[in-house]
Protein backbone atom coordinates (compact mmCIF):
# COMPACT_ATOMS: atom_id res chain seq x y z
CA UNK A 1 0.00 0.00 0.00
CA UNK A 2 1.35 3.44 -0.85
CA UNK A 3 -0.07 6.69 0.42
CA UNK A 4 -0.90 8.98 -3.09
CA UNK A 5 -0.67 12.77 -3.67
CA UNK A 6 -3.86 13.98 -3.74
CA UNK A 7 -5.29 16.27 -6.67
CA UNK A 8 -6.64 19.79 -5.48
CA UNK A 9 -8.85 22.19 -6.67
CA UNK A 10 -8.40 23.40 -10.75
CA UNK A 11 -6.67 20.21 -11.44
CA UNK A 12 -8.72 18.67 -14.70
CA UNK A 13 -9.14 15.11 -13.67
CA UNK A 14 -11.20 16.09 -10.81
CA UNK A 15 -13.59 17.44 -13.57
CA UNK A 16 -13.68 14.86 -15.92
CA UNK A 17 -15.77 12.15 -15.46
CA UNK A 18 -14.72 8.60 -14.46
CA UNK A 19 -14.81 5.56 -16.75
CA UNK A 20 -16.68 2.09 -15.01
CA UNK A 21 -14.51 -0.16 -13.53
CA UNK A 22 -14.67 -3.82 -15.80
CA UNK A 23 -11.63 -5.53 -14.66
CA UNK A 24 -11.92 -6.77 -11.25
CA UNK A 25 -7.88 -7.82 -10.46
CA UNK A 26 -4.96 -7.49 -8.69
CA UNK A 27 -4.69 -3.75 -9.97
CA UNK A 28 -7.78 -3.03 -8.72
CA UNK A 29 -7.17 -4.14 -5.24
CA UNK A 30 -4.13 -2.21 -5.01
CA UNK A 31 -5.94 0.99 -6.21
CA UNK A 32 -8.95 -0.22 -3.20
CA UNK A 33 -5.95 -0.43 -0.95
CA UNK A 34 -3.98 2.79 -1.76
CA UNK A 35 -6.86 4.94 -1.76
CA UNK A 36 -7.69 3.90 1.34
CA UNK A 37 -4.14 4.22 2.83
CA UNK A 38 -4.06 8.03 1.45
CA UNK A 39 -7.59 8.34 2.92
CA UNK A 40 -6.44 7.09 6.45
CA UNK A 41 -3.39 9.42 5.95
CA UNK A 42 -4.91 12.30 5.32
CA UNK A 43 -7.92 11.76 8.31
CA UNK A 44 -10.63 12.02 5.64
CA UNK A 45 -13.84 10.46 5.49
CA UNK A 46 -13.91 9.45 1.95
CA UNK A 47 -11.76 9.42 -1.28
CA UNK A 48 -12.54 8.85 -4.87
CA UNK A 49 -9.75 7.43 -7.20
CA UNK A 50 -9.85 10.71 -9.80
CA UNK A 51 -8.62 12.32 -6.23
CA UNK A 52 -5.40 10.41 -7.10
CA UNK A 53 -5.28 10.94 -10.62
CA UNK A 54 -7.13 7.85 -11.61
CA UNK A 55 -10.20 8.17 -13.77
CA UNK A 56 -12.18 4.90 -12.43
CA UNK A 57 -15.56 4.84 -11.02
CA UNK A 58 -14.25 3.32 -7.11
CA UNK A 59 -14.07 5.39 -3.80
CA UNK A 60 -13.21 4.50 0.00
CA UNK A 61 -14.96 5.44 3.29
CA UNK A 62 -14.42 5.40 6.75
CA UNK A 63 -17.56 6.88 8.40
CA UNK A 64 -18.85 6.02 12.03
CA UNK A 65 -15.96 2.75 11.75
CA UNK A 66 -17.44 1.58 9.10
CA UNK A 67 -14.27 1.19 6.31
CA UNK A 68 -15.12 -0.24 2.64
CA UNK A 69 -15.42 0.54 -0.68
CA UNK A 70 -17.82 0.65 -3.38
CA UNK A 71 -17.13 0.28 -7.18
CA UNK A 72 -19.61 1.62 -10.14
CA UNK A 73 -22.09 3.08 -7.65
CA UNK A 74 -25.79 4.01 -8.59
CA UNK A 75 -27.47 5.60 -6.06
CA UNK A 76 -30.77 5.75 -5.43
CA UNK A 77 -32.87 8.17 -2.70
CA UNK A 78 -35.68 6.26 -0.66
CA UNK A 79 -37.58 9.61 0.42
CA UNK A 80 -36.75 13.67 -0.02
CA UNK A 81 -35.94 13.98 3.25
CA UNK A 82 -32.54 16.48 3.29
CA UNK A 83 -29.75 17.49 5.36
CA UNK A 84 -27.79 20.93 5.30
CA UNK A 85 -24.42 21.29 6.71
CA UNK A 86 -20.73 21.88 6.73
CA UNK A 87 -19.03 19.96 3.83
CA UNK A 88 -15.39 19.96 3.37
CA UNK A 89 -12.89 18.07 0.79
CA UNK A 90 -9.58 16.45 1.17
CA UNK A 91 -8.98 18.40 -2.84
CA UNK A 92 -10.06 21.69 -1.22
CA UNK A 93 -8.41 21.35 1.79
CA UNK A 94 -9.11 23.69 4.58
CA UNK A 95 -12.49 25.05 3.65
CA UNK A 96 -16.10 23.57 4.54
CA UNK A 97 -18.86 25.08 3.25
CA UNK A 98 -23.33 23.94 4.26
CA UNK A 99 -23.97 21.97 1.29
CA UNK A 100 -27.53 20.60 0.87
CA UNK A 101 -27.15 16.80 0.59
CA UNK A 102 -30.10 14.17 0.68
CA UNK A 103 -30.48 12.39 3.94
CA UNK A 104 -30.58 8.96 2.68
CA UNK A 105 -29.31 6.97 0.04
CA UNK A 106 -28.69 3.05 -1.31
CA UNK A 107 -25.93 2.64 -3.00
CA UNK A 108 -25.59 -0.32 -4.98
CA UNK A 109 -22.22 -1.44 -7.03
CA UNK A 110 -19.54 -3.98 -6.13
CA UNK A 111 -16.61 -4.72 -4.32
CA UNK A 112 -12.94 -5.77 -5.53
CA UNK A 113 -14.13 -9.16 -6.84
CA UNK A 114 -16.78 -7.76 -8.44
CA UNK A 115 -19.44 -9.35 -6.36
CA UNK A 116 -22.58 -6.71 -5.67
CA UNK A 117 -23.23 -4.96 -2.60
CA UNK A 118 -25.07 -1.93 -1.23
CA UNK A 119 -24.96 0.74 1.53
CA UNK A 120 -27.50 2.07 2.95
CA UNK A 121 -26.87 5.23 4.34
CA UNK A 122 -28.00 7.51 6.39
CA UNK A 123 -26.95 11.16 8.11
CA UNK A 124 -23.27 11.62 7.49
CA UNK A 125 -22.67 8.21 5.67
CA UNK A 126 -25.36 9.35 3.06
CA UNK A 127 -23.53 12.65 2.51
CA UNK A 128 -20.02 10.71 2.27
CA UNK A 129 -21.51 8.41 -0.91
CA UNK A 130 -22.79 11.12 -2.52
CA UNK A 131 -19.91 13.55 -2.03
CA UNK A 132 -17.77 10.81 -3.24
CA UNK A 133 -20.23 9.97 -6.19
CA UNK A 134 -20.09 13.36 -7.68
CA UNK A 135 -16.36 12.81 -7.46
CA UNK A 136 -16.93 10.09 -10.17
CA UNK A 137 -19.04 11.85 -12.28
CA UNK A 138 -16.74 15.25 -11.98
CA UNK A 139 -18.57 17.43 -9.90
CA UNK A 140 -17.36 18.93 -6.86
CA UNK A 141 -19.07 20.12 -4.03
CA UNK A 142 -18.72 23.35 -4.20
CA UNK A 143 -21.14 23.07 -7.55
CA UNK A 144 -23.98 22.51 -5.00
CA UNK A 145 -24.20 25.77 -3.63
CA UNK A 146 -26.60 28.07 -4.26
CA UNK A 147 -25.01 31.36 -6.65
CA UNK A 148 -24.09 33.21 -3.15
CA UNK A 149 -22.28 30.67 -1.64
CA UNK A 150 -20.51 29.23 -4.50
CA UNK A 151 -19.27 32.50 -5.27
CA UNK A 152 -18.39 32.80 -1.59
CA UNK A 153 -16.26 29.72 -1.92
CA UNK A 154 -14.72 30.29 -4.81
CA UNK A 155 -12.86 33.58 -3.38
CA UNK A 156 -11.95 31.49 -0.08
CA UNK A 157 -10.10 28.92 -2.74
CA UNK A 158 -8.85 31.86 -4.79
CA UNK A 159 -7.19 33.53 -1.37
CA UNK A 160 -6.20 29.67 0.20
CA UNK A 161 -2.47 29.27 0.38
CA UNK A 162 -2.11 25.87 -1.19
CA UNK A 163 -4.13 27.66 -4.46
CA UNK A 164 -1.74 28.50 -7.64
CA UNK A 165 -3.35 29.35 -10.68
CA UNK A 166 -0.68 29.49 -12.86
CA UNK A 167 0.74 25.90 -12.25
CA UNK A 168 -0.85 22.60 -12.32
CA UNK A 169 -1.79 21.64 -8.59
CA UNK A 170 0.32 18.60 -7.17
CA UNK A 171 -0.84 17.42 -3.53
CA UNK A 172 -2.28 18.32 -0.35
CA UNK A 173 0.57 18.09 1.90
CA UNK A 174 -0.82 18.43 5.70
CA UNK A 175 -3.80 16.28 6.74
CA UNK A 176 -7.09 17.64 8.41
CA UNK A 177 -6.89 15.92 11.19
CA UNK A 178 -10.85 15.73 11.20
CA UNK A 179 -13.09 13.02 10.20
CA UNK A 180 -15.67 14.82 8.52
CA UNK A 181 -13.70 15.35 5.42
CA UNK A 182 -14.35 14.18 2.31
CA UNK A 183 -12.49 13.07 -0.76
Amino acid sequence: MTVQPIRLFGDPVLRTPAEPVVDFDKELRKLVEDLTETMRDQSGAGLAAPQIGVGLRVFTFDVDDVLGHLINPVLDFPDEEEQDGPEGCLSIPGLYFDTKRRQNVIAKGFNVYGDPMQIVGTGLMSRCVQHETDHLDGVLFVDRLDRSARKEALRAIRSADWYDPTSPPQIRVSPHGSRGIFG
